[in-house]
């Protein structure tokens, strides 16, 4: 992208085509205006242009890469990708479908935190007719900036993304949507071979599918992340005060709609959320599970990919910088979300995979998904002999 795309990499409300007809602004009902949030994603998502639909020789190529990646991840895994009668099915997408399955996927995280959010009161220094209006005008907007933040988020993972699992969230379903156009464009970024590349990308999203689709696993990751979401602290004290110096009775909806754009500019003003004691008391849990799931994927993907790919070496060393060279905007959406995917996590999740292999066998790691009890609790993470020590006791083992 150059400076004059539509969408500032380190911004992921940056370039946003703000809405003409303000009257649009209050005429929205619940916690987010997501047709409006949907609006949003498509624009970013697509640059404002018209997508082609994805060229069946790219749709039959990619099945057929799917299927080899499905058995081979199995073979190690011995974990279902999907759970019948729903087969998993990996689709070629255009952006702006994967846009709209992702908004579809955290709706549910989404709405819980704008509920959050509008918990949030007017400063005590704020009276009178000035707090009434502002109280308004904030009401009227909540819908309009929680579909911004939702459409944002969607449209500019949308740009990136190669498959579902950008972000480590559980989906709703089991189909895995591939952007194969992101992945021919990396590919001859980096000389790579685009079969290669999109076979390493079957591999990790079929891996990542199968463990979030373990029933105990996905509850536990879903329960943390509605936790995290729930502590955040509604504070709306930094965002009311970018609204301060509007002047709503000016008369000039040109002049307003400029204002309400620049007070729209800071992500995190227009959040109003902080993060709390609560959700740092949280994330140890919340970063053992993100770390154990990471970690096991990566290990699926090298002893699958090792195998299939004449590319690996290159190709690995390319997605770890790749993983790793992030923009302000990702690393905002990831603590937003409670999701960030750092390279001491990461690493940490290598090291407990890598010492339960060296202490015991393959097949142990198997006992990870096996039960909720079984997942790692942080000092397991940092010090895998505990982990196997307590998973041989025989209380567990009776179940």
């Amino acid at each position: 992208m150059t400076s004059d795309d539509s969408f500032d990499e380190d911004n992921p409300f940056g370039g946003l085509p703000f809405l003409g007809d303000l009257g649009k602004l209050f005429n929205n009902q619940g916690p987010v205006a997501w047709d409006v949030a949907r609006q949003f994603a498509y624009q970013i998502a697509t640059e404002g242009r018209s997508e082609p639909n994805v060229d069946p020789v790219q749709r039959a190529k990619l099945s057929e890469l799917a299927r080899v990646a499905e058995l081979h991840v199995a073979n190690i895994s011995s974990l279902e990708a999907g759970s019948s009668p729903h087969p998993v099915q990996l689709q070629a997408a255009t952006r702006a479908e994967w846009a709209s399955a992702a908004l579809d996927a955290y709706r549910p995280l989404l709405d819980r935190l704008a509920e959050r959010l509008a918990q949030g009161t007017l400063p005590p220094e704020v009276e009178g007719a000035d707090a009434q209006i502002l109280d308004g005008l904030l009401k009227a907007l909540n819908p309009m900036m929680m579909a911004m933040s939702a459409g944002s988020i969607a449209g500019h993972l949308a740009t990136k993304a190669f498959g579902n699992y950008v972000l480590p969230i559980p989906r709703p379903d089991n189909r895995i949507l591939i952007l194969v156009d992101n992945i021919e464009v990396f590919a001859k970024e980096w000389s790579l071979p685009s079969e290669d590349v999109q076979l390493w990308v079957c591999i990790s999203e079929i891996a990542t599918h199968s463990v979030l689709s373990v029933s105990h696993v996905r509850t536990a990751f879903e329960q943390l992340l509605q936790r995290y979401i729930d502590g955040f602290e509604a504070d709306p004290r930094g965002f009311e005060d970018r609204f301060m110096d509007l002047d709503i009775g000016s008369g000039d909806p040109e002049q307003l709609q400029q204002q309400l754009q620049s007070a729209l500019s800071d992500p995190e003003n227009l959040l109003g959320a902080l993060r709390s004691d609560a959700q740092s008391a949280l994330l140890p849990d919340l970063d053992a599970l993100l770390a154990v799931i990471v970690g096991y994927v990566d290990y699926v993907v090298e002893k699958v990919g090792s195998g299939l790919l004449s590319s690996y070496d290159s190709l690995s060393e390319v997605m770890r910088r790749r993983r790793f060279t992030t923009s302000a905007g990702d690393r905002f959406v990831e603590k937003l979300l409670g999701v960030e995917v750092t390279s001491e996590l990461v690493d940490r999740g290598a090291a407990f995979i890598s010492g339960i292999v060296e202490r015991s066998d393959e097949a142990t790691l198997g006992r990870l998904w096996e039960d909720r009890r079984c997942l790692p609790t942080p000092n397991e993470i940092d010090a895998p002999g505990l982990w196997l020590a307590r998973i041989d006791l025989p209380e567990l083992d009776q179940g």
